[in-house]
């Protein structure tokens, strides 16, 4: 019932933040391209991208490196993104939009450096094949979004956006309840309540700024994301090391209260209100771009948001029933597992999202592939960030083995009569 009341609270906050962004006036300064709301007529919007795009690199020399590398980073952010068929194309083939982002950070990075021209064009090819593959597969002409058609679009951002977070919520308050510490549930509660809060001031903010410079949106993602990462894996080899204990009861009576009053609570609330906080903020800015492109179409929006509501909550009823019939420390371990490896996607999605907004330099991995539902991308620096989470794998168990081994020796040394 409360993650229903949540959920209901959260759509509400949308709703009030995009009556509040329309009723403001515009402060989007006069040479800049306003957001467009959504676009599904690829065409037009590929067409200026290969345009302009060829004509930068026709033109290119190593001399003229920044003046290549900001000519493509306008055409993502003033484009691509500003037309709303990042948008859009996301919802369709999330994947394929990934790809082309991809595409597009390549090209900036590569132009930037001054790489050979030659390098330019064979990445420039193959980004142009991928964007007249949108045209071809997902574009809908001029015909207009269906009331059904908006429905779902409506119903996938919700349930795309939202059920990462509830699986963490879930798994983090099932953890608590199968503890015997039911009573601290609120404080994960505290935090899916500050992020929904937090998601709306941070939205509004980006819906101010974003205009100014693109590249507010793509940084924030990634900067939240990198947290996200870190405070998960540090979690998750916490729960590992509880699930670990020789005698779970033993491990409540002594050593939970301990764990939870020094940073255990904090870290698990911490991971609630980021889950909730890295999916909000763009929830909400994708509803205002929906919105803005859906003239007459509300009560699509409505319904689709209803439906998801719906689908969350029984996602989230799923997750309680099969917390409770898994055996404990199958269940500890699962989650731990779980947030690992949302860590690991975390990592390589953040750093795409640097490197989009140019804080992080982009170097491709000819022939590695692209698996965008694990964060998998061809650059050293998207592998980089992922690997380093894997290291932490064999480094944490072995740290957890050595701690087991040490408090072993303690309890035998106090068994030991006269010491």
């Amino acid at each position: 019932m409360k993650t229903n009341v949540l959920i209901l609270l959260f759509v509400c906050l949308v709703m009030a933040d995009l009556a509040i962004a329309q009723s403001q006036p515009s402060a989007v300064p006069a040479d800049r391209p306003t957001r467009q709301g959504v676009t599904e007529n690829y065409g037009p919007v590929v067409a200026t991208i290969i345009q302009r795009g060829d004509a930068a690199l026709e033109n290119y020399t190593p001399a003229l490196a920044v003046v290549t590398g900001n000519e493509f980073s306008r055409l993502y952010f003033d484009i691509f993104e500003t037309s709303g068929m990042e948008f859009t194309l996301g919802l369709k083939d999330n994947a394929h939009m990934l790809k082309i982002e991809s595409g597009f950070s390549l090209m900036i990075s590569q132009s930037m450096r001054g790489e050979p021209k030659e390098k330019l064009l064979k990445a420039w090819q193959t980004m142009k094949v991928d964007l007249n593959y949108a045209v071809e597969h997902y574009s809908s002409g001029d015909k207009a979004t269906s009331f059904w058609g908006r429905t779902t679009q409506s119903f996938v951002i919700l349930f795309r956006e939202g059920v990462e977070a509830m699986l963490v919520v879930a798994a983090l308050v099932a953890y608590l309840r199968r503890s015997g510490y039911a009573h601290k549930v609120k404080v994960i509660w505290y935090g899916v309540v500050a992020a929904l809060i937090a998601s709306v001031g941070a939205a509004w903010i980006l819906n101010a700024v974003i205009q100014a410079s693109g590249s507010n949106k793509e940084a924030l993602e990634g900067i939240t994301m990198l947290i996200a990462a870190l405070v998960m894996i540090y979690v998750s080899y916490w729960l590992t090391a509880k699930s670990d204990a020789d005698r779970w009861q033993t491990f409540i009576k002594d050593n939970l209260d301990k764990a939870i009053g020094t940073g255990g609570m904090f870290a698990m609330g911490s991971v609630a209100f980021l889950a909730v906080f890295r999916e909000g903020a763009e929830t909400i800015l994708f509803y205002q771009a929906l919105i803005g492109g859906s003239t007459g179409q509300l009560n699509a929006i409505w319904t689709g948001m209803a439906l998801a509501v719906v689908a969350l909550s029984i996602v989230y009823v799923i997750v309680r029933f099969a917390s409770i019939r898994l055996p404990l420390r199958l269940f500890f371990s699962a989650t731990a597992i779980l947030l690992f490896a949302m860590a690991f996607v975390f990592a390589g999605q953040a750093i795409l999202e640097l490197q989009v907004s140019r804080y992080v330099p982009t170097t491709a991995l000819d022939g590695w592939p692209m698996i965008s539902w694990m964060g998998v991308f061809p650059t050293r620096e998207t592998m980089a960030a992922q690997v380093l989470v894997l290291l932490t794998l064999p480094a944490g168990l072995l740290w957890l083995k050595f701690k087991k081994k040490n408090r072993q020796q303690i309890q035998q040394v106090a068994q030991v009569p006269g010491s």
